[in-house]
């Protein structure tokens, strides 16, 4: 049953939560994705097998959450995704991050070491706002983007993003791969050969960036940036109990 948080920055967050044991394992999902996609559902069914806790959640201008999407941006998602953990969990987490969840895993990781005693990612996205959308721009987009605020651009998963200035300026605020990251929790980074929207460069970039004692990267030949079949999703569980048991 969805229920709803308040935020301190009085936005209404859907949310879904399963009591079980500790650690808690918290999904971040993707941009313009949701708390009602495969992988968030499947690794929730997983998870109350097993009899973990489980919370699954949709940022502001999200789903089942207050707010327009083109208003938001990463920080605040961020602010979203830190209230959902401060106070609607107890002890230990996992973060389980997808694509742009990635990058939030990555911040709440950075911003909550003492809570988060494990990650994993799928095609993790972090600074995709500059390496991805700005450095992609065209010379007529840069300047399409300031002159009226925002661009539109396809996607291959849903309709046109509309991508905001705001949302480019203010990812800089919050990028990660160009200042230490230090992750000091067993890590496990999931990433597709066949992602078109994360190449795999980028999850070797991560990999190599990221600073810890126990930080894998696993590739899946093949697989693309949805990384929702049957043997990926077994592969997302295998990994969030390897992470779970490594955390003690």
């Amino acid at each position: 049953m969805v229920e709803y948080l308040d935020t301190p920055q009085s936005r209404r967050l859907g949310y879904v939560k399963t009591e079980g044991a500790g650690p808690t394992i918290v999904f971040l999902s993707g941009l313009k994705s949701d708390m009602e996609g495969t992988k968030a559902v499947a690794l929730e069914a997983w998870a109350t097998q097993k009899g973990y806790g489980f919370l699954r959640f949709d940022y502001s201008g999200h789903g089942q959450s207050s707010g327009a999407f083109v208003e938001g941006c990463i920080g605040d998602w961020h602010e979203d995704s830190l209230a959902v953990v401060d106070q609607l969990t107890d002890g230990p987490i996992v973060v389980v991050g997808s694509s742009m969840g990635g990058w939030q895993a990555l911040l709440l990781a950075r911003e909550r070491p003492d809570r988060v005693a494990g990650l994993v990612t799928i095609a993790a996205a972090p600074d995709f706002t500059e390496d991805g959308y700005w450095a992609s721009f065209s010379e007529d987009q840069k300047a399409e983007l300031h002159r009226a605020g925002q661009v539109s651009i396809p996607s291959e998963y849903d309709e046109d993003y509309v991508i905001t200035k705001h949302l480019i300026e203010e990812g800089r605020n919050n990028l990660v791969l160009r200042s230490p990251l230090r992750l000091g929790m067993p890590v496990r980074f999931l990433q597709g050969t066949e992602d078109t929207a994360v190449p795999t460069s980028q999850a070797v970039k991560l990999l190599e960036h990221a600073e810890g004692d126990d930080i894998r990267l696993t590739l899946v030949k093949g697989a693309d940036h949805r990384f929702s079949d049957g043997e990926c999703l077994d592969l997302i569980q295998k990994m969030t109990l390897v992470v779970i048991k490594r955390a003690g």
